[in-house]
């Protein structure tokens, strides 16, 4: 049970960024390479803060190594380069796919076997997200394809680097996050060097939020629900994120609830729910 609340207030918190990435960039009020440096310094000024506050010291964040900052950064700043040039339904289906390709993947190489329910639940949940995101979705630009796919293996690399966190998994996000930021200054000032940048006070709020609250703090916890899961069921249950975001857009920002999204909905998290609530089995 404390898994399974830690996994849903993790998923609320991604849907909860989505909508923000998506009133931040789809309303051009920030430029892309802004809002990953906005993001992830606010992330690292929260989750550092945390972690000094509960320590009174540095020294958690240290000898930690460099494959987390590497992953993170290799997710956040793909994913939002890639909003401005592909649609969201295309890209939820690439992102997600690339995250269930490299996450059962390796969970397969490392000698997990789900059984029959994971494999019905993961079949229902992309199905259900198939019926919902195929009708809207364009034919997709190559460039921001290929973006979305680094973001999606990405973020299933930082997701698998979370499984073998044994302790300490707030300073393990901040250390990340401190890293995955100063990559992200480089790349706000090489863009803006090349292109200029643009920037409005309410595209950057949204970047605080995101970056502080619904990535920060949301990473963190679902690194603690992490290694309650395996691979498989962690996989699945993050097809669950576009759905949440779908009715979240719904009840908070007047969007039109369709049939199909409600039914869609209904499959995608019932076969999560059925995912998750296999257990484990090993050869």
């Amino acid at each position: 049970m404390r898994t399974g609340a830690l996994t849903a207030l993790a998923l609320l918190a991604f849907a909860a960024n989505s909508i923000l990435t998506r009133l931040a960039l789809g309303r051009h009020l920030i430029d892309a390479a802004s809002f990953t440096g906005v993001r992830l310094g606010a992330g690292a000024v929260v989750l550092g803060g945390l972690t000094w506050l509960r320590s009174k010291s540095w020294r958690p964040l240290r000898g930690r190594g460099w494959r987390g900052p590497v992953a993170l950064f290799a997710y956040a700043a793909p994913f939002s380069l890639a909003y401005g040039r592909i649609g969201a339904a295309v890209g939820a289906l690439i992102l997600f796919g690339s995250v269930q390709l490299t996450m059962i993947g390796w969970g397969l190489l490392q000698g997990e076997r789900p059984p029959v329910r994971t494999w019905v639940g993961f079949g229902l949940s992309a199905a259900g997200l198939g019926w919902l995101m195929l009708p809207a979705a364009a034919r997709p630009d190559p460039a921001g394809s290929a973006l979305m796919v680094v973001a999606g293996a990405a973020w299933g690399a930082y997701s698998l680097l979370g499984r073998k966190t044994a302790s300490d998994r707030l300073s393990a996000n901040a250390h990340s996050f401190i890293g995955a930021a100063l990559m992200a200054a480089a790349l706000v000032a090489t863009t803006a060097a090349a292109r200029g940048s643009h920037t409005t006070p309410g595209g950057v709020a949204l970047a605080l939020v995101s970056g502080g609250v619904t990535s920060g703090l949301g990473y963190a916890i679902w690194y603690r629900a992490l290694p309650g899961l395996t691979a498989t069921q962690a996989a699945v249950a993050q097809l669950a994120v576009p759905i949440i975001a779908a009715l979240a857009a719904v009840a908070f920002l007047g969007e039109h609830a369709s049939p199909r999204l409600l039914g869609a909905g209904a499959v995608v998290l019932g076969g999560v729910a059925l995912a998750l609530s296999a257990g484990r089995r090993r050869v």
